[in-house]
């Protein structure tokens, strides 16, 4: 029986296939109608859980173009301002990743920091751009409700991840990533 051999640049293509089926199986949750009343608290943003913990862990499964284009398809099946929340997903995702070479060797509550301070970021960014250009924000109380939430989703999805995955971070060795993407 032949074995079967991944390549690095294959499995590259497959784990960005993976981040962008992920996201589009969220996406389609949370499109269902499962509740027929309002709800009086915010669920976690598990889009932006996934792009965080993408470019944390692994930031060549997750460029820039890619997380643009997830979330932007998001804010048109929201219905939020087109571009906004994904223009400021992709500038907090390429903030971590600057930052993510720092937080390989350290432990994952640092990289749960790190993960909540791009929730806050994206989350308060969006709300920021919304208030500047007077479009209707939600109550605050709603958006810090997800923020938290978001914030304690990340290591659950993060588990879930690297279990059914392998998605763990990029060590210094790691040959597996392409030197042009």
């Amino acid at each position: 029986m032949a074995e079967v051999t991944i390549t690095p640049a294959s499995r590259l293509w497959v784990m960005r296939a993976v981040f962008v089926l992920l996201a589009l199986v969220v996406m389609l949750f949370n499109l269902m109608p499962l509740e027929t009343l309002p709800r009086k608290w915010a669920g976690p943003d598990l889009i932006i859980v996934l792009c965080i913990a993408f470019t944390l862990r692994r930031p060549d499964y997750a460029p820039p173009l890619l997380v643009g284009i997830v979330v932007f398809m998001a804010d048109l099946l929201f219905q939020r301002p087109p571009g906004l929340m994904a223009a400021v997903t992709v500038l907090a995702c390429e903030y971590l990743k600057y930052r993510a070479r720092g937080l390989r060797e350290l432990p994952f509550p640092v990289e749960w920091l790190a993960a909540g301070l791009g929730v806050v970021l994206v989350l308060g960014g969006f709300r920021l751009s919304l208030a500047l250009f007077l479009i209707d924000t939600p109550p605050l109380t709603m958006t810090a409700i997800r923020a938290l939430a978001t914030i304690l989703a990340y290591p659950v999805v993060v588990l879930l991840l690297q279990a059914l995955l392998g998605l763990r971070k990029q060590g210094p060795g790691d040959t597996d990533t392409l030197e042009f993407r």
